[in-house]
């Protein structure tokens, strides 16, 4: 078997943290008419900032300078009160035993906070990216090459679990393998590419073991 690295998308793939970020959009602008699925569906993977100016266009005005400050900390709040790690997070790590990491677009602040509510911290210690700390978002490839490369492991290596497109088509450009989680109904994203998608979390560590069995073993390099 060929020693793999799996790097997790964060929100909306370990921690069901979507519904909560797209709620504090609705919290905080009340002229906002959609629903919080409708801005899930538009927004999953997107970077804060594009998001910003999609709302600013949505809504015909500009938001209040101090915005992501408020934003943040509603999220905050939220998070505290009602995260939760998705269906079968917990059960999967426990019997997932390659070396993995977290890789996601959220601020180093926010990732800390939604791993320790969710009680997810202690099954990946200090191996956290941040796009924030890598000055690189999805789609670009930039977070993941930067994972693997800090993780040991040539992108050929690696194994990314995602949920949105815009993390597939990131994995796709670094050279890695990908699965596409789907939960609630989710139709699988069309642009998905080679990814093969999955709607159980319990199901995540036989993909694993069957991509490792098929993958030529490649000794990983000296980890950064």
């Amino acid at each position: 078997m060929a020693l793999i690295c799996v790097i997790f998308d964060l929100d909306g793939t370990l921690v069901d943290s979507e519904r909560l970020c797209n709620q504090a959009f609705l919290d905080l602008l009340p002229q906002l008419t959609d629903t919080v699925e409708s801005l899930i569906q538009r927004y999953r993977g997107k970077k804060l900032a594009q998001i910003f100016s999609d709302l600013e266009r949505h809504l015909c005005q500009n938001l209040p300078d101090n915005f992501e400050q408020h934003y943040r900390q509603r999220v905050t709040e939220l998070f505290s009160s009602e995260l939760k790690p998705m269906p079968g997070v917990i059960e999967m790590l426990e019997t997932t035993n390659f070396p993995k990491c977290i890789a996601s677009s959220g601020p180093p602040l926010k990732i800390r906070q939604a791993l320790e509510i969710s009680g997810l911290a202690p099954y990946f210690g200090n191996n956290i990216f941040s796009s924030y700390e890598v000055g690189s978002w999805k789609p670009d490839p930039g977070l993941f090459q930067y994972a693997a490369n800090a993780m040991g492991f040539l992108p050929s290596q690696c194994v990314v679990i995602e949920d949105s497109e815009v993390g597939i088509e990131a994995a796709a450009a670094a050279g890695m393998n990908a699965f596409q989680y789907v939960c609630n109904g989710e139709t699988p994203l069309s642009q998905a590419g080679d990814a093969e998608s999955f709607d159980d979390m319990l199901k995540l560590p036989q993909l694993l073991a069957q991509l490792a069995h098929s993958t030529r073993p490649i000794v990983p390099l000296e980890r950064r």
